[in-house]
């Protein structure tokens, strides 16, 4: 089978890793892969993993220019004549719809997040078949737009076995870490993500703050790049980080190639997302390295926490609830979380369900 996907470009996020992730997964199984996208940090990953890209503008919203990428899409998939095109991206999926209108190429769409409600959107929706990355994102779309039941997969990421792996960690790197920062006998707490008012870092400081009142030995860790147009909110967060005079308690970690060790070191990861997560790789990644999480109340998290068992919810901006939490530090019935969570969101399952759903389209 040749698999064409298009997304608008390959830097750093969740859709990036995902799309990466299929490409390698579908050639390991024999089949075609080619990725589409306006280019990127990380588009050599694909023919890395002996996939093909395929660099073409397919991010830009410029409407003048429309018509042109339109119809520069539709010959070039004329003449890589795929079996199938998954899109993962509005502009990408307008382009698509334009570019195929002649070319009748059966097309894959993944809703990977609660978009506004609108009909720009809604061409996320008009897939022969839509993959949601989770109940919620489902629930959502029901909700707001008209997609039969049988239109619908609801198709989880998976998490990387070999990347994710507990067995196969640079334990050098670990204990060089935990010395440069002083980390030694603590309690590590981390969230992780882009630096981004989403996120809500401020509850997550906020939670530290009360925490470190009565146990001085927990350290918080913020692990996230700051792109060119957040630095004014990373500023706000390192003065909040003053003001509550908790600088020696909380450390800004710049994103880097470590974050199986990071995720190893720490005792728990939390995501504080004020709006809902589409999913929440990140604590699915935890999970697979033996680490519990906490995480807000709505969104992508419901489908992944049991609560009591791999972790605990708490309510949006809610720091003094989070902090109970931390500080409670309460057992969990699960005793093999990274069991547990590959056989529910192992990158296996989501391969074979993906193809299952391609050939439910062919």
């Amino acid at each position: 089978m040749h698999i064409v996907q298009i997304v608008p470009e390959l830097n750093q996020g969740g859709v990036e890793r995902l799309v990466i992730e299929y490409n390698r997964e579908f050639e390991l199984r024999g089949h075609q892969s080619t990725v589409i996208s306006a280019g990127g940090g990380q588009a050599s990953l694909i023919e890395e993993d002996y996939g093909r890209h395929i660099t073409l503008e397919v991010c830009s919203k410029n409407p003048l220019s429309f018509l042109h990428r339109a119809n520069a899409l539709r010959a070039l998939l004329h003449r890589l004549d795929p079996d199938i095109v998954h899109v993962h991206s509005r502009v990408p999926a307008w382009l698509a719809r334009f570019a195929n209108q002649k070319l009748n190429i059966p097309m894959v769409t993944s809703v990977h997040g609660f978009n506004s409600i609108s009909r720009y959107s809604e061409i996320m929706t008009r897939g022969d078949r839509v993959i949601c990355v989770s109940h919620p994102v489902k629930d959502y779309i029901q909700q707001h737009y008209d997609v039969p039941e049988s239109r619908i997969d609801v198709i989880h990421p998976g998490v990387n076995p070999i990347t994710f792996d507990p067995a196969h960690l640079d334990l050098d790197w670990m204990h060089s870490f935990i010395r440069k920062h002083g980390l030694e006998g603590e309690r590590i707490i981390t969230t992780v993500g882009r630096i981004t008012e989403l996120k809500d870092y401020e509850t997550f400081i906020r939670a530290m703050a009360e925490c470190t009142k009565e146990n001085p030995d927990i350290r918080g860790l913020i692990v996230g790049g700051v792109r060119h147009d957040k630095h004014a909110y990373y500023e706000r967060l390192q003065q909040l980080v003053r003001e509550l005079d908790i600088a020696q308690q909380v450390l800004f970690i710049d994103t880097h190639s470590h974050i199986a060790e990071l995720y190893a070191l720490s005792d728990l990861v939390v995501s504080c997302s004020k709006k809902p997560e589409s999913f929440g790789l990140t604590l699915i990644e935890s999970l697979a390295m033996n680490t519990p999480v906490i995480a807000t109340r709505h969104g992508g998290p419901l489908d992944i926490i049991r609560e009591g068992e791999n972790g605990f919810f708490f309510e949006p901006q809610q720091p003094e609830a989070l902090a109970q939490l931390i500080s409670a530090n309460a057992p969990l019935q699960c005793n093999d979380l990274r069991t547990d969570t590959l056989n529910r969101f192992g990158l296996a399952r989501m391969i074979y369900d993906t193809l299952d759903t391609y050939q439910k389209v062919l």
